[in-house]
């Protein structure tokens, strides 16, 4: 735990420095988000959808989606990009196995530092959507918990694959063909029962279905969303914990020569 802590103050310092840059994705892209999306588009959503999302407004139905989808895209550069750097190109990662901090130490150190980013996106988003009035329920402040919950999921498996690549050029797929489709059909933008059946099935194994419906269904309340709360829970940890195990691996595996 010594270990992890000095790691996560490691980043902690680093990220001091640079916060400022971070402003833009952090709060003005949520309010951009929600403004074109949820406001302007929903407009026209509400007037034609003849009450097909009940009592909510398509804003109020989008708004955890993006919560949700946010959390997964801050996880995937996250974990891309700087473990390379850490690893390959300034190898700050072998400085640090130089003292006594372990591989394991890293690992959650590192991990811990993506859910206090994921924990400031999260609450930033939370806050832009209760400011434009789109939290329903007193439990939609637990939307917070699953934005972290929903980063990590992508963030351990990513960063295990990460750490044994020896250059970016498989990060751009990621995103291209991993995350961006994935951020459109996982019920973020429209409920998963208008997809092909096959499409769907493929939406609920992946981790970003499951955050967005347990963030939807503490924004709005039990009326919005009627699954089964609990295995969206044991979904999101099933991917933290397998993909933990994972870095914890192909760590061991690249850091220890």
């Amino acid at each position: 735990m010594t270990a992890a802590l000095r790691v996560l103050e490691f980043n902690a310092m680093g990220y001091r420095r640079v916060w400022r840059g971070t402003l833009f994705s952090t709060f003005l892209s949520p309010v951009l988000f929600l403004a074109a999306m949820g406001l302007g588009l929903g407009a026209f959503v509400d007037q034609g959808g003849n009450g097909a999302l009940g009592p909510f407004s398509y804003a109020a139905f989008l708004a955890p989606g993006l919560l949700a989808g946010q959390a997964m895209q801050t996880a995937g550069f996250e974990s891309t990009y700087p473990i390379m750097g850490a690893i390959i190109w300034d190898r700050t990662y072998f400085g640090m196995l130089a003292t006594p901090i372990t591989v394991t130490g890293i690992v959650f150190g590192t991990l811990g530092w993506m859910a206090v980013r994921l924990a400031m996106v999260s609450t930033a988003f939370f806050i832009v959507m209760v400011a434009f009035g789109l939290v329903a329920s007193p439990l939609g402040i637990l939307s917070i918990g699953v934005g972290v919950m929903t980063g990590l999921a992508f963030a351990a498996p990513i960063m295990a694959f990460a750490a044994t690549r020896k250059n970016d050029q498989a990060f751009s797929m990621i995103f291209r063909f991993g995350l961006t489709p994935m951020f459109l059909f996982s019920g973020t933008f429209f409920p998963i029962e208008r997809l092909p059946a096959r499409i769907q099935l493929l939406a609920e194994i992946l981790p970003l279905h499951h955050g967005v419906a347990l963030a939807r269904h503490l924004c709005l309340g039990d009326a919005a969303d009627r699954s089964d709360q609990v295995v969206h829970v044991v979904v999101l940890s099933a991917y933290i914990v397998a993909g933990t195990i994972a870095a914890l691996i192909t760590f061991r595996r690249t850091l220890v020569r």
